[in-house]
């Protein structure tokens, strides 16, 4: 998710820990034992060892706003597991360590190391869109880029994939849930006390990567029959659709939405939304809300309260739906309910929505609202959800995570499967989901381009449901079909977000393209 971003003057401070505890940096004081020091003096012991910094790139070391993880997360445990893992495991490595949360904070640390004897730098992606690792790379260093999972995992993948855009020759790349994966590719630090340039230690470490991701699995599927519309029909029904953006779309985009999809946007203000959840009527908001208890697996954290309040939001977004003649609807939810311009999260209407087989999208993000405006037309009523992937080379695998999904994969009228009721994830508030999807079926994620002309197209075989108490609450696990390293390619270009339908997708969505006159990327 898209999350506002602030500097805090203290971060990656250029003090030795002396200085540091003397300064009585109050943001970053619960943190000093990780610090060992900008520029502490090299022990006799160290001396010929490959000297490597970890900068931990992150807002604070307890985390004081709402963002992946979560509000509240404390890394320090976690940094301290890493340093001590890596200082147990590369024995042939010095580490010095530090954080920043910005291009200021990391440029303060390279002009302390200049003239030093830093060989190399790790940089942990704590947090998703602090902007750290730029710099450093920019420095020409050995860089080694590691995800820090459903924490750091969208900036991890959008600037991985810029690098790989670029072609940036210095950076090596590490997104694995397993800390051995992490150890072996740190180690290839040490080719650079040998004479290895920066562009043989990032060979090194996509060699390591890849020789340590597993084979493909089998990826034979459950049976999953679908009847597709036509692209004809498809594209018939598409003009048929119109989708409320609240509160603002851009006015050139749903241009080319229209012209080449033929959906209809309508921007719609947060007053209208509020003021219908205002008057939604209590009893049926009740009934709803008694509706959802009983059918949760689980409700945790949510009082009745906020659950009867979320069922008037659902019931506010069909009024607005049915005013506009509209099917689907999309809410900028976090601008709005940090802004006070709405009271209760969306996230249960639109799962809600998306069992009676409208679409209701999250964050206002209008490209995947008429995405799924196409794939649910094209596959007669089939709900998808937008998501935030993470990629973990591990397990060899890709999980959505968000904190809405359906709990009817297959339609309306078709089964449904266990769902939970909890907190927004990053902000501990409100209502959400936590579905629990089901495994051993193909799944086809997709985004549409109407501005490029161009599907993004994916697939992956289900196989399971990571319960991470941090990130999104829902948090599908599939194998993806394809080339998992191509898989880290795209993300700088098409952004974090993607569109998840359950089935094999693949003859139906190139039929459609062709029908529209667009192209299809393979992103796997």
């Amino acid at each position: 998710m898209t999350m506002q971003r602030m500097s805090s003057p203290c971060m990656g401070c250029p003090l030795n820990r002396r200085q540091f505890l003397a300064a009585g940096c109050t943001a970053c004081a619960g943190a000093a034992g990780l610090l060992t020091g900008i520029a502490p003096a090299r022990a006799a012991e160290t001396q010929g060892k490959v000297r490597v910094r970890i900068i931990y790139s992150l807002h604070k070391p307890v985390q004081d706003r709402p963002d992946w993880p979560n509000v509240g997360f404390d890394f320090r445990p976690a940094m301290e597991r890493i340093e001590a893992t890596l200082k147990g495991q590369c024995p042939k490595i010095e580490f010095v360590t530090a954080m920043a949360d910005g291009p200021e904070a990391t440029a303060r640390i390279l002009e302390e190391d200049k003239g030093g004897d830093i060989d190399g730098y790790v940089v942990y992606q704590m947090n998703c869109w602090n902007r750290v690792v730029q710099t450093i790379v920019a420095s020409g260093k050995p860089t080694l880029y590691a995800d820090f999972q459903y924490a750091g995992s969208g900036g991890f993948l959008v600037y991985t994939a810029g690098f790989l855009r670029s072609g940036a020759s210095n950076v090596g790349f590490i997104g694995s849930s397993r800390m051995d994966d992490v150890v072996a590719a740190v180690r290839c630090f040490e080719r650079v006390k040998s004479g290895a340039t920066p562009a043989e230690f990032a060979t090194a470490v996509a060699a390591v990567r890849k020789q340590r991701t597993p084979a493909p699995s089998d990826l034979a599927c459950q049976p999953d029959p679908i009847s597709a519309l036509s692209p004809r029909d498809c594209l018939a029904r598409m003009k048929e659709s119109k989708i409320l953006a609240v509160a603002h779309v851009s006015a050139e985009y749903a241009a080319v939405v229209k012209q080449e999809m033929g959906v209809e946007i309508v921007a719609v203000p947060f007053a209208e939304l509020n003021a219908a959840w205002e008057v939604a009527d209590k009893d049926e908001s009740r009934a709803v809300a008694d509706r959802w208890q009983k059918s949760a697996a689980r409700v945790a954290d949510v009082s009745r309260e906020t659950l009867e309040n979320s069922a008037a939001m659902y019931l506010a977004e069909k009024a607005v739906l049915k005013k506009h003649g509209a099917n689907a609807i999309t809410i900028n939810c976090l601008g709005g309910f940090y802004g006070n311009h709405i009271h209760a999260y969306p996230c249960l209407g639109f799962h809600e929505l998306a069992n009676e087989g409208f679409v209701g999208a999250c964050e206002c993000d209008v490209r995947s609202t008429s995405t799924m405006v196409a794939m649910t037309a094209l596959t007669q009523g089939r709900p998808g959800y937008i998501s935030d992937p993470v990629i973990d080379t591990a397990k060899r695998q890709i999980i959505y995570a968000h904190c809405v999904a359906s709990n009817r994969v297959f339609g309306p009228k078709g089964p449904a499967n266990p769902f939970e009721i909890l907190t927004h994830s990053e902000d501990r508030q409100g209502a959400s989901v936590r579905s629990l999807l089901p495994s051993g079926y193909m799944t086809t994620s997709v985004e549409f381009g109407p501005d490029r002309k161009t599907i993004l197209f994916h697939q992956g075989k289900a196989v399971g449901n990571d319960p991470d108490d941090r990130a999104c609450r829902t948090k599908l696990v599939a194998e993806p079909v394809g080339d998992i390293e191509k898989l880290h390619t795209q993300w700088d270009a098409w952004g974090w977000h993607r569109v998840t339908y359950y089935g094999d997708l693949k003859e139906p969505v190139f039929a459609l393209a062709d029908a529209l006159g667009w192209q299809v990327l393979e992103e796997a």
